[in-house]
């Protein structure tokens, strides 16, 4: 008799045959309990053996943390936010929840409308309060009535829902940007968001976004921009490139490098590296869309692999998109750690 068997019958609490009676044919059910025990047993080590820890290496420490409620408009500047998996949140401040639309529901970002980014958006009690040169301050709840339409909206393509936040706002950014009728909507988490498959065909990365161009969350750092700086004729600020992360303490372009990241408590992982366009002309002190500068001076040097052109086709790159993996808190200050296997 096989040990396999005799294990099997000790631990079915079958007696062991005896001694004559070896030759006799072995049930079918026999083998397969003792195959089975063997497999939970491996199951059991394997569930017990400790996860290989990932090694930490800390690269930068976190300098600013930015929320964009409004996509394109101005950023909110906070010392903490939580890091949820569609992006930074502070108290009802939500990383691009709001968005301006035309009357058929399409975007409308700085890229049209360059004075977009002259709008400011602060958060008093339940109230979200709007300003913007030359107009009286808007005053909204911070969370729309159900009873408020919800629209089909379209982001770069994509369909995408957002609720209607009233007449009185609408009027707001027409007045405001005097070039034709728009509405604000605002997204909510039980909405369905963009997916990342959609957003980029054949991303291997699974996540939602809702307003956000790429991914929630964007990191840049302080030397990339001293970098750029040097080369530039006239310095350009952070705002510019719209971060939410700016990470001190690295080399200039170190952030490229940087597949998987623990800032806090939040894990993140690399999308893609950030293309930029014609929106990084925009002075966000003024509104005027330049189209040419830092652009032109980041294609010198910022251009992708010949082998990501099917990615990133002739954008240059500056900054990366991250997803996040593991939700939790950030705060200014914060250790950036890379996480290597």
């Amino acid at each position: 008799m096989g040990a396999a068997a005799s294990s099997a019958r000790a631990a079915l609490g079958l007696p062991a045959l005896r001694p004559g009676l070896g030759a006799q044919p072995r049930p079918a059910w026999l083998a397969a309990a003792a195959l089975g025990l063997v497999a939970l047993g491996t199951l059991v080590w394997l569930r017990a053996r400790p996860r290989r820890r990932r090694r930490l290496q800390q690269v930068g420490t976190v300098q600013q943390l930015y929320i964009y409620p409004v996509k394109s408009c101005k950023a909110v500047a906070v010392s903490e936010a939580e890091c949820t998996a569609l992006g930074l949140c502070r108290g009802h401040l939500r990383d691009r929840f709001w968005m301006v639309t035309k009357k058929d529901g399409h975007m409308v970002t700085a890229r049209q409308e360059p004075r977009l980014v002259l709008v400011s958006v602060t958060c008093e009690d339940d109230s979200l309060i709007f300003r913007a040169p030359g107009v009286d301050q808007l005053i909204l709840p911070s969370k729309m009535p159900s009873s408020h339409t919800v629209h089909d909206c379209r982001v770069f393509g994509l369909d995408i829902q957002g609720r209607d936040c009233g007449d009185e706002a609408a009027q707001w950014f027409t007045d405001f940007l005097k070039t034709e009728a728009f509405r604000l909507v605002q997204f909510e988490k039980n909405m369905k968001a963009r997916p990342s498959g959609k957003i980029l065909p054949g991303m291997r990365h699974n996540y939602q976004v809702a307003y956000p161009d790429c991914s929630p969350v964007m990191i840049l750092s302080e030397a990339s921009l001293a970098d750029l700086n040097t080369r530039l004729a006239k310095k350009v600020k952070m705002e510019i490139f719209r971060p939410n992360i700016v990470v001190t303490g690295c080399e200039a372009f170190e952030e490229d490098t940087w597949d998987e990241l623990l800032i806090g408590n939040v894990e993140m992982k690399k999308v893609l590296a950030c293309p930029r366009c014609i929106m990084s002309t925009v002075d966000p002190d003024t509104g005027i869309i330049d189209r040419k500068e830092p652009l032109e001076t980041l294609k010198s040097y910022r251009l992708c692999d010949p082998s990501e052109k099917h990615l990133y086709k002739s954008s240059p790159l500056f900054g990366n998109y991250f997803l996040v993996e593991k939700v939790g808190s950030l705060r200014v200050g914060d250790p950036v750690y890379r996480m290597v296997q």
